[in-house]
This record gives structure tokens, C-alpha cells and sequence, in this order.
């Protein structure tokens, strides 16, 4: 009788881990679709005047702010988060 217990134990453990490997997997499948981003591999040219420097960065879901400073007006350069790409530039008064 004592082995059934400890049959039964070991049945329900392994029964939740199925459940949460299961769920993991859901998880994991279900961001891959979404398409959240992974880290950026390739390297990003600003493309800048000699003399500018980054002073801040800013980071939204789908949008990074890059303060500059330096050769010509302080400006905001925008990116796509997702591609990089410029997306549009504030410039501040001299």
C-alpha cells in the first residue's frame, strides 16, 4: 500500500511538469508568431557630421529616440525599434 502513495505522488509531479512544459511551449511558440523582436545583430550607422556626439537615448515599443549634440544644431534622430530604420528628426533652436 505505502508504494501506491508514493506511485501516486510521482504521477501527479510529473503530470504537472508535462503541464508546465506544455505551457512554456505555448508561450514560447505564441511570441515567436507575434514577432517580438530579438536583439539587433548588424551594426547602425547615424551617418552624422564629424563632432556630433550621442547625449540620450530613449527607447518606446515601436519607436528609439537619439539625442545628438554637436555638428550643427542639437537635434532627435527617430528609428523604427524594429528596423532601425530613420523615421523622422526634430531640430532645436541654435
Amino acid at each position: 500500500m505505502a508504494r501506491m502513495g508514493g506511485l501516486k505522488l510521482a504521477v501527479g509531479v510529473m503530470s504537472v511538469l508535462i503541464i508546465v512544459g506544455v505551457a512554456v511551449i505555448g508561450v514560447t511558440i505564441t511570441r515567436r508568431l507575434a514577432g517580438v523582436p530579438g536583439p539587433i545583430a548588424a551594426p547602425v550607422q547615424l551617418d552624422e557630421p564629424a563632432g556630433t556626439r550621442i547625449v540620450g537615448i530613449a527607447a518606446l515599443p515601436d519607436r528609439i529616440a537619439v539625442q545628438l549634440q554637436g555638428g550643427g544644431p542639437d537635434r532627435v534622430r527617430l528609428f523604427d525599434a524594429k528596423t532601425l530604420r530613420p523615421v523622422g528628426e526634430l531640430r532645436l533652436a541654435d
